[in-house]
């Protein structure tokens, strides 16, 4: 650490920057395998199915980011009994809350039906979607704290490898089901349940060795006592609770944008959607630089070591920022090509280059708001995180008031625009409070 530099944080970076690379082709193999094999509902009910565990796997993604940051933290101050408590509370946590999901299979499956819009023949595919791949919710959810150990620990290519076997299985059984066995969206569900369980134990199988090659304290290799230390569990319970509301009310931000632009008529809304995997994309590819600030800001944080809480900070911020403006030119420059490919409506790709100046710059100016989630994250700073994501995403709300009846689509992109710079602002008003309370400098 001591050697810390744009290398080093670099090779932290970069499979980390692949593995999310990766999530997006699943999608796509996904509706080429069912669109080219089944029928207009069945592509909609995957659509439908997709988005439903999306929104639920996102609440919950508190089991990677808030694992991280702890076990930076323990990693950075030597305390290798403390990151094997961390694994068995948040294992079991995840694996608590991944049976409830199944559990509750039935409500949430009738629930999901009632906000979301679909003829009978989707809804009733989506629900046998929902069905069938909700069994494999405590494998994804258990992949998700394992997950939050390869980052924490800085063990990036684990996670790579990780991704690239849920992503590779997926495919595989996808194509297999659904498109040799001819078995449509059952054989989409039932491939991605299987393979988040194939991954699941993949995941354990790189994880277990990692830690017995770390057990050299004298404490058993499952510290029973700290893994049922209350007063860690509260801790750890606080810290997810506010990333699952920070995390819900980003979310919020995302549907308030598309619902406003669905104000505008279809050939807008189809527009802006897009734009959105644009910006998703380079979302994906950024937050490969903000995880690895997660990764030295938590080993500076149990360190106690303010000056490499700083360093780490520039350093990671100096490779991000011009990564940020080089997406930035390519979505300017390639987006053109990018549209036609994701659509062949006129009327859609005319707005969506009409608008693509936006996207660019939003996607310039948003590593600010991705490398200080990645601060705070490292530093469980996670008050912060939730506070600034609630006044972000009202204020928000308030600019469209404000601009969108004047101003229509551009008023609500400048508003999102301006949304994702506030994140930045509001965040950046709660680091130096932070920053204090890392040890003197060293």
């Amino acid at each position: 650490m001591n050697s810390l530099d744009r290398g080093s944080v670099a090779r932290l970076a970069w499979p980390i920057v692949l593995a999310n690379a990766s999530v997006p082709l699943l999608g796509l193999v996904d509706t080429a395998v069912i669109g080219n094999t089944g029928s207009v509902a069945a592509l909609g009910a995957v659509a439908l199915g997709a988005l439903v565990f999306s929104f639920v796997y996102w609440t919950f993604g508190f089991l990677r980011m808030g694992t991280t940051g702890f076990v930076a933290q323990a990693t950075g101050s030597g305390d290798s009994a403390e990151v094997r408590a961390i694994v068995g509370r948040t294992l079991v946590l995840a694996v608590s809350i991944g049976s409830v999901i199944l559990l509750l299979r039935a409500p949430i499956t009738e629930v999901s039906l009632r906000l979301l819009s679909g003829s009978d023949a989707v809804e009733s595919l989506t629900a046998s979607y929902i069905g069938l791949r909700i069994w494999g919710a405590p494998a994804a959810l258990g992949t998700f704290a394992i997950l939050g150990v390869f980052v924490g620990a800085g063990r990036t290519k684990l996670l790579l490898a990780t991704q690239l076997t849920l992503n590779g299985v997926n495919i595989a059984l996808d194509v297999l089901l659904a498109g040799g066995f001819n078995m449509g969206v059952r054989g989409i569900a039932i491939g991605t349940a299987a393979a988040e369980w194939v991954t699941f134990i993949v995941a354990l199988a790189l994880l277990l060795p990692l830690l017995r090659s770390d057990h050299d304290d004298d404490e058993p290799f499952w510290p029973k006592e700290r893994i049922l230390d209350l007063t860690a569990a509260r801790k750890l319970l606080g810290a997810n609770g506010d990333i699952m509301l920070r995390t819900l009310f980003l979310m919020f931000g995302f549907a308030w944008f598309t619902n406003q632009g669905a104000s505008f008529g279809e050939a807008t809304l189809a527009a802006n959607h897009v734009l959105l995997q644009l910006i998703t994309l380079s979302a994906y590819l950024l937050d490969g630089y903000a995880n690895a600030t997660e990764i030295l800001v938590g080993k500076a944080v149990g360190t106690g070591d303010r000056a490499l809480f700083d360093r780490s900070i520039r350093v990671a911020n100096s490779l991000a920022a011009p990564s940020a403006v080089a997406l930035a030119l390519a979505v300017w420059l390639l987006g053109p090509a990018a549209i036609d490919g994701l659509t062949d409506l006129a009327a859609v790709r005319n707005v969506a280059r009409s608008f693509l100046p936006y996207a660019a710059v939003y996607v310039g100016l948003s590593f600010a708001a991705f490398q200080l989630d990645g601060i705070f994250i490292g530093a469980t700073g996670t008050r912060g995180l939730r506070n600034a994501s609630v006044a972000s995403c009202l204020s928000f709300i308030g600019l469209t008031a404000l601009f969108v009846p004047r101003a229509e689509n551009v008023g609500l992109w400048g508003s999102f625009i301006v949304y994702v710079v506030l994140r930045a602002v509001f965040l950046a008003a709660y680091l130096p409070g932070v920053r204090r309370q890392v040890g003197a400098d060293a």
